[in-house]
């Protein structure tokens, strides 16, 4: 019987010597109360060494559990772990909405310019919807061209009739399916914003909104990217754009042969005609963030969403570019300057808009009439002046980006 006694005391004072040992071993918490949830969490302890992911997003305002989730009371790695949304990327287009959403995050309001999620997961890059649309009308799986299935299903209740489109139902593979629309599944749906990337630092991104976003261009992404940011380099978005062309006889994915070294060759393929300013400028510099992300409208073709031209900045040899005076501290042209700073945006400051009323923010007119602009991403200084008044010769019915570039195409 005292055997037994010693033995189990000898049993109980190992154990706890050893639970003593792990706990020594064990870095002690690191707590973080976010400003948002309020509630503490230990991930610090082990991601000290994170960088801010962006200024907008700082982590005492943020923490880590409300985008990644997590236990957020875990320090053992792999409990910690188990329940992140999304893995690495809680951006997914599967998982956005629980780790982005919320009124005062993105998906607010339209009229806030909050709606960021319905406005990506509706647009032509996440549906994939004319793609799609163009071999089933060629195959003869749909009588027009119209867009009828996307990658997901989605709906908008919003529509505009004879503009967009009420709804996409899903994609769904079928047995009796020709067999180039079952190689087009097979082997051309890497380029939808749900879609992991193809092999290769070339195509190095991640999916949904960090497709973007995160600047993955020419690195490995097998290890964690933590950074957002609204300065993207036209070459992360090439990373799906301007890598090769689709052969559409063997319905496979052809890269480029050439290998770019230089900024000129590596924007545009060596077939594409284009001007100076398409080279220097990065993709955001011209195309808007309605262009890219959606205006939450469900399109069925690249060009139903596509509205910028050269006169949207240039004007037109009888008309001026349009502007508008800012003089509400609350207009959505600060927040873009905020988030981007490479302006410094005033009340009273004129600034270039769209046809559709949109802000070119980083685009001021100067008081001897001329413009300067701010590049979003390489943050240069460019001026220039409006074609109203110059020599330029241009007919008035031929305003489209085509005629510009019959006299200004950059010769290589």
């Amino acid at each position: 019987m005292r055997f037994k006694f010693l033995a189990a005391s000898i049993f109980s004072f190992f154990a706890v010597l050893l639970v003593g040992l792990q706990q020594s071993r064990r870095a002690a918490p690191v707590p973080l109360v976010p400003v948002i949830s309020g509630n503490e969490e230990y991930c610090l302890t082990c991601h000290a060494d994170l960088p801010e992911i962006s200024p907008s997003h700082p982590v005492k305002t943020f923490g880590c559990v409300v985008c990644h989730g997590g236990e957020r009371l875990a320090l053992d790695a792999s409990l910690a772990h188990s329940t992140m949304r999304g893995g690495r990327n809680p951006s997914g287009l599967d998982v956005v909405q629980e780790s982005c959403g919320s009124e005062n995050c993105h998906s607010g309001s339209a009229a806030g310019e909050r709606d960021h999620i319905q406005r990506v997961v509706n647009s032509i890059q996440s549906t994939y919807a004319g793609a799609i649309a163009s071999i089933r009308y060629t195959f003869g799986q749909q009588e027009a061209i119209t867009a009828e299935l996307g990658v997901r299903a989605v709906s908008d209740p919003g529509y505009i009739p004879g503009e967009s489109l009420p709804s996409l139902d899903m994609l769904l593979p079928g047995a009796n399916d020709p067999q180039p629309v079952q190689a087009f599944l097979a082997n051309c749906m890497n380029c939808h914003l749900h879609s992991e990337p193809l092999e290769g630092a070339e195509y190095a991104r991640l999916s949904g909104c960090a497709a973007c976003h995160t600047p993955t261009a020419n690195s490995d992404i097998s290890k964690p990217v933590h950074r957002l940011t609204t300065a993207i380099s036209y070459s992360q978005c090439n990373t799906c754009h301007n890598r090769g062309n689709y052969d559409l006889r063997l319905m496979k994915f052809v890269s480029r042969a050439d290998h770019p070294v230089a900024r000129l060759q590596d924007y545009y393929q060596p077939l594409a005609r284009f001007v100076r300013c398409e080279w220097t400028l990065d993709c955001v510099d011209c195309h808007t963030r309605r262009e890219v992300m959606g205006d939450g409208r469900i399109y069925g073709s690249k060009k139903d969403i596509q509205y910028l031209r050269c006169r949207t900045c240039h004007g037109t040899i009888e008309q001026m570019p349009l502007i508008r005076t800012l003089t509400d501290p609350n207009d959505i042209a600060f927040r873009m300057a905020f988030l981007n700073p490479v302006i410094d945006l005033k009340l009273g400051d004129t600034i270039l808009v769209t046809e559709k009323d949109e802000p070119l923010w980083n685009i001021r007119q100067l008081p001897d009439g001329s413009y300067e602009q701010f590049t979003k991403s390489t943050r240069q200084r460019l001026t220039f002046r409006a074609v109203k008044g110059t020599g330029c010769q241009q007919k008035p019915d031929q305003q489209e980006s085509r005629y510009c570039h019959e006299c200004h195409a950059v010769q290589r």
